[in-house]
């Protein structure tokens, strides 16, 4: 049996206390290391090439650097993101997940289903990401839409301008927080 892979981001000693005991009693995950800073946890992801990252929303006094740190991790490696955090205000949830392209989020409180929510994100798509990933393209055009999808390799022929094409690409970059079709082909492989 092929375990999951976890690195888990976070910098409550009592919350990686209960967690850490929670993980260690599933026999199909396996936690790789530990985190509680924004650059070491990305440098660990690309060493230790985890297939979850566990990434705290908050790690210091209110930065959300865990949406940086997140993102840079998605950009960088194939690891999917769960975000956990103690803010159960959905708004900030789902904004955070959108920002970081994490494939869900596990309010603190629920940890108790951490467990089962590693293993189906691990596994394939969840609804959780899937609403995500919606969310995210719902702030392209009906346009942008298509060339997102044709940068995917999906669709047809193109009427547009070269011109047109480029500021519609410009654009989607601009709006989804990315830098070119490298990334955006990383991040949205397999939608």
């Amino acid at each position: 049996m092929k375990r999951i892979k976890i690195l888990f981001v976070e910098d409550d000693p009592d919350f990686i206390f209960l967690i850490n005991s929670l993980l260690q009693n599933d026999q199909e995950l396996e936690v790789l290391g530990y985190s509680d800073k924004k650059d070491e946890a990305i440098a660990l992801a690309e060493k230790l090439k985890p297939d979850i990252v566990l990434m705290d929303l908050n790690l210091s006094m209110g930065e959300f650097d865990g949406i940086e740190a997140a993102k840079q991790i998605r950009l960088k490696t194939d690891a999917k993101v769960i975000l956990l955090t103690a803010f159960e205000q959905p708004e900030i949830s789902v904004d955070a997940s959108k920002k970081s392209f994490a494939s869900g989020y596990i309010y603190k409180s629920q940890y108790e289903i951490l467990s089962d929510t590693i293993k189906s994100t691990a596994n394939g798509r969840t609804p959780q990401e899937d609403f995500i990933n919606a969310l995210i393209l719902s702030e392209l055009s009906t346009a942008e839409k298509y060339i997102f999808n044709l940068m995917l390799g999906k669709g047809g022929q193109v009427l547009s301008s070269e011109k047109t094409i480029a500021n519609q690409k410009t654009n989607i970059f601009k709006k989804l927080g990315i830098k070119n079709s490298n990334e955006l082909r990383h991040i949205f492989k397999g939608m």
